[in-house]
């Protein structure tokens, strides 16, 4: 397949990259394999030689492909009640709705292919082509969480909840035995169901998931950490994300939640640890120097926390930093939300420290190009993708979302973008285009969502 006209990424932290009339040939096994200026030589030879036969894309003025959005925490079963008792502070908002949710999802298959099939069918939506999901305790559910993804075509690092200790009784594993004999279980089922593809097409993979710290227990989270080390296996958890969680874990455990992990080898390179809002600037450089990866999930700090997360210093001290939407615990499955609301509390922060309430030498704020960043590339970093993800470069699987912005004949934006001026005169895509969509976007400029060279389709929903 040839792609012609204008690509959009972000190679590092505060670059976005306009690249106008360029082509891009994606192989049988979805990589890229060919990306210049259209004009350039070599470009010119590719379609003498491939144009016959190989179907060219041609883009409009008005549209570019840009990455997919990586979304690095997200509660699969949680899509459940999506929107639904933000009122609550954590622990009781997992009391009275989380914990029942993936119950009934645990107690009901047909429910869980019809939520996890509308989840994936959303997440195609707004433009997410990789996302680490948070599932339940019982091994056929996740299964099926699997299976719903491994068939949309999307990325998805699927993560059977490990806990042994519940506020909920009917909802936890009898011991940090029985537990741990059931993660591997999984892992191994899981990797049989896609033994037989094709390497790059084995987009769903599993993920070692302590719920966190107040519902594992030490023995747990030993043998989970022991495990991950064995195997070679993601990791994923809650890290210090809520006050009334910290204060839990210093009273039970007589330690901070970062060194609970860190002590039972659960902060490693193949880690992401959502929220991170507690952690002070000595834990920071530990995160860095385990090159862990955060999930920053503005949102649901907002409704959780007491704190918002320290993104600017974390990114100043090079800290792996993607975005999440932590559905259901923030209300919003679209990244683009995400996108914005990490540069609102960023700036919140800096207004903090303009008036002296926070102290900093450098500003706490970060722009829309740095947010960009995060939901590509730096996602698809924290996430272990394959290389080049999160860009257009040869070698990298092509995963990409098509955005239309307007049409020329007649003149007109699309959704929410709207147009007065149309100033192209042969220059092509502008910086204050894309920064405009970026901000007034939606899933009304999306077009198409391609994933490993694949292009995604809704999947039925059962009734």
């Amino acid at each position: 397949m040839l792609y012609r006209g204008s690509f959009v990424h972000c190679p590092q932290l505060g670059q976005v990259d306009i690249l106008n009339d360029h082509l891009l040939a994606v192989n049988e096994a979805g990589f890229i394999k060919h990306f210049e200026p259209s004009d350039s030589i070599n470009s010119r030879r590719y379609l003498d030689t491939h144009l016959a036969s190989q179907e060219l894309i041609a883009l409009e003025p008005g549209n570019f492909l840009l990455p997919t959005f990586c979304d690095l925490h997200l509660h699969a079963p949680q899509f459940l009640y999506q929107g639904n008792g933000l009122h609550l502070p954590l622990m009781k908002w997992l009391d009275e709705y989380a914990f029942k949710a993936e119950e009934e999802l645990d107690s009901n298959p047909a429910l869980a292919k019809k939520v996890y099939s509308g989840l994936a069918n959303r997440l195609i939506e707004h433009g997410t082509g990789a996302v680490m999901l948070f599932g339940t305790i019982r091994e056929e559910t996740n299964l099926i969480l699997a299976e719903v993804f491994l068939n949309a075509g999307l990325r998805g690092f699927i993560g059977k909840l490990s806990m042994d200790i519940s506020t909920r009784p009917t909802y936890v594993e009898n011991s940090a035995e029985e537990s741990l004999v059931a993660i591997a279980s999984f892992i191994g089922k899981l990797k049989a169901m896609t033994s037989q593809l094709p390497v790059h097409r084995r987009l769903v993979e599993p993920v070692v998931t302590p719920r966190f710290v107040p519902t594992c227990s030490n023995e747990l989270l030993h043998g989970l950490g022991k495990y991950a080390r064995e195997q070679c296996l993601r990791i994923q958890s809650h890290l210090a994300e809520a006050h009334d969680q910290v204060d839990w874990v210093r009273r039970e455990r007589g330690a901070e939640d970062v060194e609970v992990f860190e002590k039972n080898n659960l902060l490693t390179p193949r880690t992401v640890q959502a929220h991170c809002t507690f952690l002070d600037s000595p834990s920071l450089c530990k995160i860095h120097d385990q090159q862990t990866t955060i999930a920053h999930c503005p949102l649901s700090n907002a409704y959780f926390s007491a704190e918002p997360f320290r993104l600017r210093e974390a990114l100043n001290i090079g800290v792996s930093v993607g975005l999440g939407t932590d559905v259901a615990g923030g209300y919003s499955i679209d990244i683009m939300n995400a996108m914005r609301q990490a540069v609102v509390v960023s700036r919140m922060r800096e207004g903090a420290r303009t008036m002296g309430n926070i102290s900093s030498r450098v500003s706490l704020a970060i722009d829309w190009k740095e947010a960009l960043y995060l939901a590509t590339r730096g996602g698809a970093i924290g996430l272990g993708l394959p290389d080049g993800s999160g860009m257009f470069q040869v070698g990298a699987p092509f995963d990409a979302q098509h955005i239309e912005l307007f049409k020329i004949e007649p003149a007109r934006g699309i959704g929410s973008f709207d147009v007065f001026e149309l100033e192209l005169d042969g220059h092509g895509l502008s910086e204050d285009m894309v920064e405009k969509w970026w901000c007034l976007g939606d899933s009304r400029n999306r077009l198409a969502t391609w994933v490993q060279g694949v292009k995604l389709a809704a999947i039925p929903v059962q009734e």
